[in-house]
């Protein structure tokens, strides 16, 4: 599981935990993963990895196959959110969130392939953005999009190999990301009461329902459930 230090990732291994799961997480921040893993206990192992880096993530798949790691379910939360008006996006910029939000995960599927078991169910994060026009999400939101893709052709690619991908798509939720999107309170609060209005259920979510969706759709119960996104929005796309 991926970007499992707060927020959804956090909500989705603790839950994980309490359905039995052994879970391997990772994080960028050292002290972040020691907060994390004083949290999770035992019944999980933290890896440092920034998945922008590919490298980072080769070795984190070589410490995986050391400890014969075999995986049931694949979380990839890690994602950059940055917005930014369309004027303003550098190279740097762009390279930044798609390096981690669709470069970092094909990347990682790609060497942890012999990892998964049969049967395994690989979830992507998305957003609901990618179904939306929100200002200042052009690049956040195509490298969403790409997931979206992403989930359709892996599926049929490796449908004899038994593995089943799935794009979580979650709608506003309430998680420390809101704070890299607003540079102070004030504009935190706005932010928020602007976000609240587009959702037709009048509230942003609370990660533990994104988290919710994530055990359904790692486990077998959705068995049947293969190359498609879930929708957890609160109305945001459909109404």
């Amino acid at each position: 599981m991926s970007g499992a230090t707060s927020g959804i990732g956090l909500a989705s291994a603790q839950r994980a935990i309490q359905e039995g799961a052994f879970v391997y997480f990772t994080a960028r921040n050292t002290e972040a993963l020691a907060q994390t893993q004083a949290l999770l206990g035992q019944q999980s192992h933290g890896i440092q990895c920034d998945h922008a880096s590919v490298h980072q993530q080769q070795s984190m798949v070589s410490y995986l196959q050391h400890s014969a790691a075999h995986l049931d379910a694949v979380f990839l939360n890690a994602g950059n959110v940055h917005h930014e008006a369309f004027g303003q996006w550098d190279e740097q910029k762009f390279d930044e969130v798609f390096n981690t939000n669709i470069k970092g995960p094909f990347f990682l599927l790609q060497s942890l392939l012999p990892l998964l078991n049969p049967g395994c169910s690989v979830v992507l994060c998305g957003s609901t953005s990618i179904h939306i026009a929100l200002p200042q999400s052009s690049v956040y939101a195509a490298s969403k999009i790409a997931l979206r893709s992403l989930v359709k052709t892996l599926s049929r690619e490796l449908l004899s190999q038994q593995i089943r991908f799935n794009l979580l798509s979650p709608g506003p939720t309430q998680t420390p990301g809101l704070d890299k999107i607003a540079s102070d309170e004030s504009t935190k609060l706005k932010l928020r009461a602007e976000i609240e209005q587009l959702v037709p259920l009048n509230r942003m979510a609370d990660s533990s329902e994104i988290a919710d969706a994530f055990i359904y759709l790692a486990s077998a119960e959705s068995r049947f459930v293969i190359g498609t996104e879930l929708l957890i929005d609160g109305g945001v796309a459909n109404l």
